[in-house]
């Protein structure tokens, strides 16, 4: 600014003499791997590839059954040497597994700041682990994660875009009075082309799906937090806890107290 140039974030950031030292150091890295590899005092064989294309696959697709069908059945991983110690390099592990399977959710059809944020959260509860049992069961549960968020936009036989686009609407919404047209509006379509589509895609009449999903919302936030049932009516847009018990009586069976006295903690 001083001298009146215009610059570029690579001007500013990257370095020419730093470039050089890390292409030195990660070329003398390779060369002492493959002649300590050579020597047999290094040995580490990689058979990642496969099985990390067939967790992307059933996360893409949001297969919660073949997930488990592969957890049961899984092969001993190897993925290299990534850190010297075992913890770093097991959350080291989770952090590039979090990474590839974050996008292929997204391919997936999960909003894509949604997918972010969780991966965040992830990596955030890896780091403040401190066995690598427990990493291990994190990245499960991780992967279990994305996958069932994935499954519920995938609705219907003929999973669509419109159908995601409307699941997606419907979570970044779910605290709000949401409406067909409303979510019309949205997705810049009419209001009875909307409904026609949605029918036909899932099977499912729209005003019904988006009140089960407030449900579903509802049981998760019964069980896992300790707010006060008129709280959780309010945070989910029904008008009165009265509407919010009609409605969770309807799709859930039982009522929000009884549901939170069998599954609470």
């Amino acid at each position: 600014m001083l001298n009146g140039e215009t610059l570029s974030l690579a001007d500013i950031a990257i370095y020419e003499a730093d470039q050089k030292e890390l292409e030195f150091q990660q070329n003398r890295r390779q060369a002492e791997r493959k002649l300590s590899a050579f020597t047999n005092e290094v040995q580490s064989i990689h058979n990642t590839f496969d099985q990390e294309q067939a967790i992307l696959d059933i996360v893409r697709k949001g297969n919660t059954a073949s997930l488990k069908e592969w957890i049961a059945a899984a092969p001993a991983i190897r993925a290299g040497i990534l850190a010297k110690e075992q913890l770093r390099q097991i959350k080291n592990t989770f952090i590039v597994t979090v990474t590839l399977v974050c996008r292929s959710a997204i391919r997936g059809g999960m909003d894509v700041e949604d997918a972010f944020v969780l991966s965040d959260s992830y990596i955030q509860q890896c780091e403040l682990l401190n066995s690598p049992e427990a990493v291990i069961n994190l990245q499960y549960q991780m992967i279990r994660d994305y996958t069932q968020r994935v499954e519920r936009l995938h609705l219907g036989n003929q999973p669509s875009k419109l159908t995601a686009d409307v699941a997606n609407y419907i979570q970044h919404h779910i605290s709000e009075t949401i409406t067909t047209e409303k979510i019309a509006d949205a997705l810049f379509l009419s209001r009875p082309y909307l409904s026609r589509r949605f029918k036909a895609d899932t099977g499912k009449c729209l005003t019904d799906f988006i009140l089960k999903e407030k449900t579903e919302e509802a049981k998760r936030l019964l069980r896992y937090s300790d707010k006060p049932l008129t709280d959780i009516s309010s945070y989910l847009g029904f008008s009165s806890p009265s509407h919010f018990s009609r409605v969770f009586r309807k799709y859930a069976s039982i009522s929000p107290g009884e549901y939170r006295k069998k599954y609470a903690r």
